[in-house]
């Protein structure tokens, strides 16, 4: 009864964690810009946008891989970060032919060392971004009031910049494919396709794939991966804040769970065995296990240290303690080496075993002789 209350309340106290996390973590909301979301900050209308151009959509989830050599790829805020080795391959595939947009905040360190994308340090609090003719249509963009701008150098050609000049969005060839480089992904995220000429800015950006090429949104970076377990994903993303209340509930539960179910007992002290104790044990253990050639080369073993004990003869090399025995004791020495003998033949049966541990025993410990 006692297990099953224990039980109840732990239920209770998960129910009563989920529905708080339910209450305080804001609802439709998607810092990460997920191509899932229908949030205003979410993807999903820019790939309605993209089937609505004729262009077949599909999400990169479970593992990661690059699409076909001519599609093109969305890389929006990755909130699980990029292996060195999937950047390297994103590059490899963009100079194969792909088209890729990368749209992030902050940037990933490996994506960004990948693709030569530099970003300055600090930020500028901005209404809108200004466009040029790279991107026909588009004169102005508006997105987040806070960005952090680019450094674009060498092919790396500007088409949004803040007002003061600052570069927010470049586009660069690489062999045969092209990388768009975006400060502020919001300006085609949903609630914002409708501001400025962002809705333009995201048909241009389309407009670089092939008529019925692929798009693909990178959802494998938004997510758990084998790369991710630091502090921050704990804190940050989705998964990370429901393993964290599932590890409070749990924890809660096994908390309510350890009370004692009654008094401590003390375990009793433990009492020292005799050597006849220990004697006995060995001899049992031997018998269940018919180890009787066993027996009798430990008997053996025994026997030759109690002769060189009486005798005073060292016992190791072997060899010179048996000559030694013969010089000095070669009854003994003949007893012995009869009984050693004949080991092998005495241990077919138990009473044969018990003639010759007492022939033993008469040569380690003899009956001293009584004086007439």
């Amino acid at each position: 009864m006692r297990g099953a209350r224990g039980w109840v309340v732990l239920v209770l106290v998960s129910l009563s964690i989920a529905g708080a996390a339910y209450l305080i973590q804001p609802h439709q909301d998607s810092p990460e810009h997920s191509s899932n979301s229908d949030a205003a900050n979410g993807a999903s209308a820019a790939r309605l946008f993209a089937q609505s151009m004729g262009h077949p959509t599909d999400q990169i989830a479970g593992s990661f891989s690059t699409p076909v050599l001519d599609g093109m790829m969305f890389i929006f805020t990755p909130t699980s970060p990029f292996t060195s080795d999937e950047a390297n391959s994103v590059r490899l595939w963009v100079r194969g032919g792909g088209t890729l947009i990368y749209a992030s905040e902050q940037g990933d360190h490996e994506l960004d060392r990948a693709l030569g994308v530099a970003r300055l340090g600090g930020g500028f609090v901005i209404d809108h971004q200004v466009a040029n003719e790279v991107v026909p249509g588009v004169n102005r963009v508006a997105g987040t009031g806070f960005v952090t701008a680019l450094e674009a150098a060498g092919e790396q050609v500007p088409f949004l910049r803040t007002p003061n000049g600052f570069a927010t969005g470049y586009l660069q060839r690489l062999a045969s494919g092209s990388v768009v480089v975006l400060a502020d992904p919001l300006v085609l995220c949903n609630g914002y396709l409708d501001k400025s000429d962002n809705g333009r800015l995201l048909a241009d950006l389309l407009g670089l794939a092939r008529p019925g090429a692929t798009v693909l949104f990178d959802e494998y970076h938004h997510g758990l991966t084998l790369s991710e377990f630091t502090p921050q994903a704990w804190l940050l993303t989705p998964w990370g804040a429901g393993l964290l209340w599932l590890l409070v509930a749990v924890f809660v539960g096994l908390v309510l769970r350890g009370r004692a179910f009654g008094p401590l007992i003390p375990r009793p002290a433990e009492v020292a065995r005799t050597d006849v104790e220990w004697a006995v044990a060995v001899g049992q253990l031997l018998r269940r296990s018919s180890a009787r050639s066993v027996t009798l080369g430990l008997l053996a073993t025994a026997t030759e240290r109690a002769v060189a004990l009486r005798t005073g003869i060292p016992l190791q090399p072997r060899e010179r303690f048996w000559n030694a025995l013969w010089v000095r004791a070669p009854e003994i020495a003949a007893d012995l080496a009869e009984v050693e003998t004949s080991l092998h033949a005495s241990g077919s049966t138990e009473p044969d075993l018990l003639r010759t541990a007492q022939r033993l025993h008469r040569i380690a410990h003899p009956h001293p002789r009584v004086k007439t």
